[in-house]
């Protein structure tokens, strides 16, 4: 029998979660049966919306079970086969994260191309992270050439790469925040934002006010709260908002006031749309031909923050959740 280490959720936080709500246990698993493989998971994705499946709150995804090894993005390579599909040595995408080991159905795992590019890319910037930003901006908020646009949480995973996909798209202009100077820093010298700044220096609204005299146009937003009441004071007649995530939500345990200024919907015809990106999938051939092409000419480029160890997984999400990563937070087992 071959031994994989994996990671469960064993009670449900209430705020903040804890090391406490989760257990690294090591399960036993089965030889293979026919058209089976196991792989052996090289990098493990952790990300915010996996905080909302850790409540039993009905959502878009159903909720991780409690004492069962949650799930989640990895890509790894086949170390065992009985599938003529999956041969082993095949660089596999699939969903049984959180563990070391996984094996299932061969049809339960995606082939991924053979390039120069690294597997962990597949989990980043061409994978999940990349098409949220590219199906944001392109379809959900209709970017168009000249647009101005903010980006919240510019500095993370989906961030980091929508700022670049906004400048490939034709924005005029792409504008930032991030939570340290560091990263902001980074947003102008590496990922081509125009403008940055740091939410923890002053009020949200007061320094995107100042930062854009002539409002913007789009506005991608990965944090919600104050960046959304900030933003919808700076959106120009017929602005856009593709609202992409919460995060500075996500482990309040009292309900959130809504932005004082909704009435600037009506006034100034303004569009607001939430999106999960399993919605878009069919621009995902789209998306990856021109990703995987700029990835390669260096025009795109992209950060990982890696924390070494399946047993560090819950780590590597508590730090991500306070925003301790650059870019794509990943884990390898």
């Amino acid at each position: 029998m071959t031994t994989s280490t994996q990671i469960q959720l064993v009670s449900r936080p209430v705020g903040t979660p804890t090391p406490d709500d989760f257990a690294t246990v090591e399960v036993e698993l089965p030889d293979l049966g026919s058209g089976e493989v196991r792989v052996r998971n090289e990098f493990v994705s952790v990300d915010p919306y996996m905080r909302g499946r850790m409540s039993e709150a009905k959502s878009y995804i159903p909720p991780f079970g409690l004492g069962e090894t949650m799930t989640g993005g990895a890509v790894g390579r086949v170390v065992e086969s009985t599938s003529a599909a999956l041969p082993v040595g095949s660089a596999v995408l699939h969903g049984d994260g959180w563990r070391d080991l996984a094996q299932g159905p061969a049809r339960h795992f995606s082939p991924l191309p053979e390039t120069d590019l690294p597997l962990s890319v597949f989990l980043g910037a061409a994978g999940m992270t990349g098409l949220t930003a590219y199906a944001g901006l392109k379809r959900v908020a209709g970017m168009e050439e000249g647009d101005v646009v903010f980006i919240s949480g510019a500095a993370g995973a989906v961030g980091s790469i929508a700022g670049q996909v906004a400048r490939k798209l034709g924005a005029s202009r792409v504008i930032g925040s991030a939570g340290s100077a560091a990263k902001v820093a980074l947003l102008k010298e590496k990922y081509g934002y125009d403008e940055a700044f740091n939410y923890r220096d002053a009020p949200v609204r007061k320094q995107l006010r100042e930062i854009t005299p002539d409002g913007i146009d789009v506005y991608f937003d990965n944090v919600g709260g104050d960046h959304l009441e900030a933003a919808l004071d700076r959106l120009n007649r017929g602005g856009r908002a593709a609202l992409c995530g919460a995060i500075s939500q996500y482990n309040n345990t009292e309900r959130t006031p809504g932005p004082d200024n909704m009435a600037n919907l009506v006034k100034n015809s303004l569009k607001l749309e939430g999106f999960i990106v399993g919605q878009h999938q069919d621009l995902q051939a789209e998306f990856a031909a021109k990703m995987t092409g700029w990835l390669a000419d260096g025009s795109v480029v992209f950060d990982e923050t890696v924390v070494d160890g399946i047993g560090n997984a819950v780590r590597a999400f508590l730090d991500m959740m306070g925003g301790a990563n650059t870019g794509k937070m990943l884990v390898r087992p």
